[in-house]
């Protein structure tokens, strides 16, 4: 088992020229296969079964091994078992039509209402870089934006008057999103100081130099206010993370959030009722009577 096992090591070396973390991660998944088969007196490649597999996935992920681990062990398997196939080897695959666990659906951190305006109400210099720092921040949270779609966002896609913005989203979808009243106010104080700066285009966040704004400028600045104002790490995502959160919350709308998100699928929407469920329930914990904890303090 160990020869053919190094020679479709080789084959994936030498002919097939995979990279050498692609062979090294196959080596490693594929020596704990080899592992378990000496271990259940396995002694030949055409004598593992799917039931085999199945054990030694359901062993693996009892102790630990994340679904996205376990998933590139079971193509290292049907990678080798394809080879020994078409050596002549073997005549069936074990691996296939075999899937993971599906692993935990990790939920986006937000900030609770309260963190959120102490970010936003913090004390503001009457500079340049803070004003326009605090409307990036205001708007981010305001209207749920990307980073691509404020450093993308021009000065014609925004009517104040009207407390509108236009961003251009995934796929270019174009979407016109309210915009709040302190993230107006905000924005009407940066304005100012925009044009003084001979903006060189018409981006509505710009450096300086009159530059449009980029990307990871954009995260530093956010980051920076996070560990001044909240002594936290903070990114642009979790903004808009916090606007879905925080409207679903008190709408209970979620095709409206959807929209507001520029989410193509309502599917990429409904984490956020999770992350509901999750106060609601803490809510309920604390307040009713027979789920407090023995022992809690009444």
């Amino acid at each position: 088992m160990q020869a053919l096992l190094d020679a479709y090591l080789e084959h994936l070396r030498s002919e097939r020229q995979v990279s050498k973390h692609t062979l090294s991660g196959y080596g490693h998944d594929l020596a704990t296969l080899l592992k378990f088969c000496q271990d259940e007196s396995v002694n030949a490649w055409p004598a593992l079964s799917t039931a085999d597999l199945r054990r030694l996935i359901a062993r693996l992920h009892m102790h630990g091994q994340s679904s996205r681990s376990l998933a590139r062990l079971l193509s290292a398997t049907r990678g080798l078992f394809r080879y020994l196939i078409r050596e002549g080897h073997c005549q069936n695959d074990p691996a296939s039509g075999l899937m993971p666990p599906k692993g935990e659906r990790r939920l986006p951190r937000t900030l609770d209402t309260d963190r959120a305006a102490q970010l936003l109400d913090g004390a503001l210099e009457d500079d340049f870089i803070a004003r326009r720092d605090q409307a990036m921040l205001e708007l981010f949270y305001s209207s749920g934006l990307r980073l691509s779609e404020l450093v993308n966002l021009d000065l014609d896609g925004l009517d104040l008057p009207a407390g509108l913005v236009r961003v251009i989203g995934k796929g270019n979808k174009t979407r016109e999103l309210p915009v709040g009243r302190q993230a107006r106010v905000a924005l009407e104080a940066w304005l100012p100081l925009r044009a003084m700066a001979k903006p060189a285009d018409g981006a509505v966040f710009i450096s300086q130099q009159g530059r449009r704004i980029g990307p990871r400028a954009v995260q530093l600045r956010v980051r920076q206010a996070g560990v001044r104002e909240l002594g936290q790490h903070l990114h642009p995502h979790m903004l808009r993370h916090s606007f879905a959160s925080h409207m679903l919350e008190s709408s209970q709308d979620l095709r409206a959030v959807q929209e507001l998100l520029g989410h193509a699928d309502i599917a990429t929407t409904q984490v956020y009722t999770h992350l509901d469920f999750q106060h609601l329930a803490a809510v309920y914990d604390q307040a009713h009577p027979r789920a407090k904890r023995k022992g809690s303090p009444e």
